[in-house]
């Protein structure tokens, strides 16, 4: 199962994302059936690492973040990834419009998997200070928790049927 997160300019939230989802794959013993990587839908950050503060923020709750670097989505992703998740509405809406024909299915907004959410996107901390990447963590956790529940059931649907 392959996931890519999707934020603005990919050194903020979508490397969160990413980080978490790795580091709690890892801790269910899913490291090896499971892959994630994270995009930006703009290119303004191409090659740079994950903005310092979010860097600080993950470091401080033990998720690492070496060998990251900014990205954009590209239209190789939505054939490559089984599952393309949207930090907010508004990365949501260009990522359906960048889609090609019968991918759109797999694109899902990250806030759709948090059931006690009370805002559909996860809040860009960049120009903000040093809570919000720590709220961004917050959410995160939670979200990447459920995905990992929901990918976890996928994968014993699937090995039950092969079985």
């Amino acid at each position: 199962m392959k996931v890519l997160f999707v934020c603005t300019g990919n050194i903020c939230r979508s490397p969160t994302a990413e980080a978490v989802f790795r580091a709690k794959a890892a801790a269910r013993g899913l490291g090896d059936r499971v892959f994630a990587d994270s995009a930006g839908t703009h290119g303004y950050h191409i090659g740079d690492p994950p903005d310092p503060r979010t860097q600080d923020a993950a470091r401080r709750r033990g998720y690492p973040m070496t060998g990251m670097f900014a990205r954009k989505v590209s239209a190789a992703d939505f054939h490559a990834f089984d599952l393309v998740v949207a930090m907010d509405e508004g990365h949501l809406r260009l990522l359906k419009r960048m889609a090609p024909p019968g991918a759109g299915e797999r694109i899902r907004l990250f806030m759709d998997l948090v059931r006690e959410a009370t805002h559909r996107d996860v809040p860009d901390p960049y120009y903000g200070g040093p809570q919000g990447f720590d709220d961004v963590l917050d959410l995160v956790e939670v979200g990447i928790d459920a995905l990992l529940d929901e990918i976890e059931a996928r994968l014993a649907q699937r090995e039950t049927r092969s079985a």
